[in-house]
């Protein structure tokens, strides 16, 4: 299998990167991790790793086919990361839409730590 150059723009190789969390079933070691690992999530349509990320009490305002619908309609580009602290970080994330058209997504979010294990709990967007 070729070795590809993780989505989330850190210069490592995918399965040295996000791999570890979406196919190796580690559990990612910081907020920051996380988020770029959710990131590479919707890169690789994979909406069962968002679910299982988001924190419990924020799934109910999500569904695996909205999630699917959102990921596969964007050609995601490249992510940027602006700040972050132990339990935020902002970004953007580029895309380009079902249109070919470009698109950035701001977002602010806000994680929780429980039981062990990092959990996105929601976002601020502009």
């Amino acid at each position: 299998m070729e070795s590809k150059k993780c989505f989330c723009d850190t210069g490592l190789l995918f399965e040295n990167c996000c791999g570890l969390y979406l196919k190796n079933n580690q559990k990612a070691p910081t907020a920051l991790a996380l988020m770029r690992s959710r990131y590479s999530a919707y890169a690789t349509y994979n909406a069962d790793y968002l679910l299982e990320t988001t924190y419990v009490s924020e799934r109910q305002y999500y569904s695996e086919a909205e999630i699917l619908k959102w990921a596969t309609s964007n050609k995601w580009q490249k992510l940027e990361i602006l700040s972050f602290t132990e339990n935020t970080v902002e970004f953007k994330a580029y895309f380009l839409d079902a249109n070919q058209k470009p698109q950035t997504d701001y977002e602010f979010s806000t994680f929780k730590f429980e039981d062990n294990t990092w959990y996105y709990l929601d976002g601020k967007f502009e």
